[in-house]
């Protein structure tokens, strides 16, 4: 996995943050639980629970020291006392039956298998323990896939992707319920949400971008980057030209889960 930009990702990610926002909306907390947010990012969604939580405790977890660090700084321990950061592996936590609730919103389609990551959730979950996830489903993105593909496909690109395989783990609800079930978790609600995601202008995609398909774009050498950016922009803005406030849409599907651990 390539750096993440710490500062860049904080930049160019509202569109997550809102999204998070809505669902911690839908957890509905006591206010003493123990959760554990996987893939906490920039964190602001994360300092979000620990707010909520003003009587339990929240772990962020992240596999980028970059952005645990940045974490780290911006959510100084005395504002918010209960509020720890770690780095580690989704696919190999370290928690055994000690945790309410697991979150996470934004994060595990950048795993594929994601078997190991629900055996790790069922695992530090105590009983009744809830699960709420939200994460790129089948059929995410399909737009600037396309345009990211017919990009690569050019002679100019196509040999510093030689060799390149899908990346993300997109799923839809049939395996997602039998992987739940296998791991030892009750699916409550499994389900395909479409999401509109907005950027104001070809600059604001262009960010997202950088922050979204590194696997992509750091397949590209350095110097050539920002081109490849903006050769991608321009190829899905020429398909899906702004709206006639200039708004630029990116349709979005996010597989939702909720599971408890019995």
């Amino acid at each position: 996995m390539s750096r993440w930009d710490a500062q860049d990702c904080h930049a160019h990610s509202e569109a997550q943050l809102v999204w998070a926002t809505e669902l911690i909306d839908r957890l509905s907390l006591r206010g003493d639980e123990r959760l554990l947010d996987i893939g906490c990012g920039d964190s602001r969604a994360t300092a979000e629970l620990a707010r909520r939580l003003p009587r339990g405790s929240v772990v962020g977890l992240d596999n980028s020291e970059d952005l645990v660090e940045f974490a780290q700084g911006r959510f100084a321990s005395l504002e918010f006392p209960s509020l720890s950061f770690r780095l580690g592996d989704a696919r190999q936590l370290p928690f055994s039956e000690e945790l309410d609730i697991v979150f996470s919103s934004a994060t595990l389609h950048w795993i594929v298998d994601h078997r190991p990551a629900l055996a790790g959730i069922a695992k530090a979950l105590r009983p009744n323990g809830r699960v709420l996830l939200q994460m790129g489903g089948k059929g995410n993105a399909a737009g600037i896939i396309k345009a990211v593909r017919g990009l690569t496909a050019e002679l100019q690109w196509a040999n510093h992707v030689a060799g390149f395989e899908f990346p993300y783990g997109f799923h839809g609800v049939t395996e997602y319920r039998e992987w739940l079930v296998a791991a030892g978790l009750t699916p409550v609600r499994v389900e395909l949400i479409p999401k509109d995601m907005v950027k104001e202008t070809e600059a604001d995609l262009a960010g997202w971008g950088r922050t979204t398909w590194m696997p992509y774009t750091h397949r590209v050498p350095e110097d050539l980057r920002e081109e490849f950016i903006r050769r991608l922009v321009s190829r899905y803005v020429a398909a899906h030209p702004p709206t006639p406030d200039g708004w630029i849409h990116v349709a979005m599907v996010r597989l939702e889960v909720e599971a408890v651990r019995q």
